[in-house]
């Protein structure tokens, strides 16, 4: 009988002995399973972002808010990719066509309908509470949509206003421009006082009315507005023709107009000295609100005495540009959830407030814009009022492009070359219509 209790015993104590084995063995890969999904989530996730190379001031911005965005999130870290400004665009294209794309993208809002309309954006319709864009300006929401869907959130707006020289005001005896933003100086008062300014010396310019002839974007910003302002339009409405809008009776005003600076009065010209505003030989000229900290600072200029700042002139309408560089989540990111935190951080209130107050530009907000009391002030509420009222987004359309380089072309030919308006404006449409159809 001792013999079958202890074979009896050894049976049992084997069956306990191979289900503790089994329940070990099964307690286990559940806590490897465990610990592998600890893992994947406590992974961190690194985000790929890149923007235009800006100025000290704007790096300096971006530097903070991703060390900011980083300390909330630290799960998440943040790769900037800075590309020069003059390279960006080409840049980009270049590297999305060999399939090295970032999760976040700065884009400059004109050139929106171009990257969405081929896919390489993600809509932000599913993330953003659509009654939180009422603190947007109708103008800037405009450049933010493609074809119904919101691709964009902006962290700043730009604007541009008329710089006037004192010394250069007095020494001709002219009253200065109102400071105030209902009161602008139209087209036809500037060209007096230019011609007042150049009768002093010949070693003085009166107007450098729209950032002379430069490369790139900046001639389109700077030059549709007088296209606007009297009363012009580029495309019509639903951005199927040019014909009939850049070469309307209007557009030939505007565009006679400015011809008129460089080839008949003469005030304005091609070939101005370096620095021209700078050095005191310039009554005016268009800038945006950046260049104030760079008067000031780089030029030793003093507000209010070697120069002032007013509303940018109008002619039928009172119209400021505006648009910018905004922040974009790519189709093919594999983070997109921690891409909208980022940019949710970036274009939040307590995000945008730190940029601009570090960069000195205008918020994209009106909640920021109330919160800081030097945009409420002279000069600076000059640029604010005008973005956030007065203002225009050029048009968003993939052959954005072509219009851009047609519009400088323009420019250039009725300013530079004396060309004739008609005939010039003929031409800009034909090559608009051009990419249009192609694009069809």
């Amino acid at each position: 009988m001792r013999k079958e209790y202890l074979i009896t015993f050894f049976v049992m104590i084997g069956i306990v002995c191979i289900v503790l084995l089994f329940l070990f063995h099964s307690f286990s890969i559940h806590l490897d399973d465990q610990l592998g999904e600890a893992d994947l989530h406590g992974e961190e996730v690194v985000l790929s972002f890149w923007r235009n190379y800006g100025n000290d001031l704007e790096n300096l911005a971006f530097q903070e808010l991703v060390a900011d965005f980083e300390q909330l999130y630290p799960e998440i870290k943040v790769q900037l990719h800075s590309i020069p400004y003059g390279d960006y665009e080409m840049r980009v294209r270049t590297e999305f066509a060999t399939g090295q794309r970032p999760d976040i993208l700065m884009i400059d809002s004109p050139n929106l309908a171009l990257y969405a309309d081929n896919g390489i954006l993600r809509p932000l319709n599913d993330y953003i509470e659509i009654g939180s864009l009422d603190d947007f300006p109708p103008a800037t929401l405009q450049g933010l949509y493609y074809e119904e869907n919101l691709y964009l959130l902006p962290i700043v707006e730009s604007s541009i206003a008329l710089f006037y020289n004192i010394p250069l005001f007095e020494e001709a005896g002219l009253s200065l421009p109102s400071k105030k933003i209902d009161e602008p100086l139209t087209w036809e008062e500037v060209r007096e006082y230019a011609i007042q300014i150049t009768s002093l010396s010949e070693d003085y310019y009166g107007i450098d009315p729209a950032q002379g002839f430069a490369a790139g974007e900046s001639a389109a910003y700077f030059k549709l507005p007088i296209l606007w302002q009297f009363g012009a339009d580029v495309l019509s409405m639903d951005g199927e023709t040019a014909e009939g809008y850049l070469n309307s009776p209007e557009a030939l005003n505007a565009l006679a107009f400015y011809q008129d600076l460089y080839q008949v009065t003469e005030v304005a010209s091609a070939d101005m000295t370096s620095d021209p505003f700078e050095n005191g030989v310039l009554g005016m000229t268009v800038l945006g609100s950046w260049a104030i900290s760079e008067l000031e600072g780089k030029h030793q200029l003093v507000l209010d005495e070697d120069f002032g700042v007013a509303p940018l002139p109008k002619e039928k309408y009172q119209i400021a540009p505006s648009g910018g560089w905004s922040l974009a989540i790519t189709a093919d990111s594999k983070h997109p959830e921690e891409g909208w935190k980022f940019i949710e951080f970036v274009t939040g209130k307590a995000g945008m407030q730190k940029y601009v107050q570090i960069t000195g530009d205008i918020p994209a907000r009106y909640s920021v814009a109330e919160a800081i009391p030097e945009l409420n002030e002279y000069p600076l509420n000059i640029f604010m009022e005008q973005a956030h009222y007065y203002s225009k987004n050029r048009p968003v359309t993939v052959v954005y492009p072509a219009i851009s380089e047609a519009v400088k072309r323009l420019f250039e030919e009725v300013g530079m070359e004396n060309k004739d308006v008609r005939e010039a404006a003929d031409q800009a449409v034909s090559s608009i219509q051009s990419a249009l159809e192609e694009n069809r």
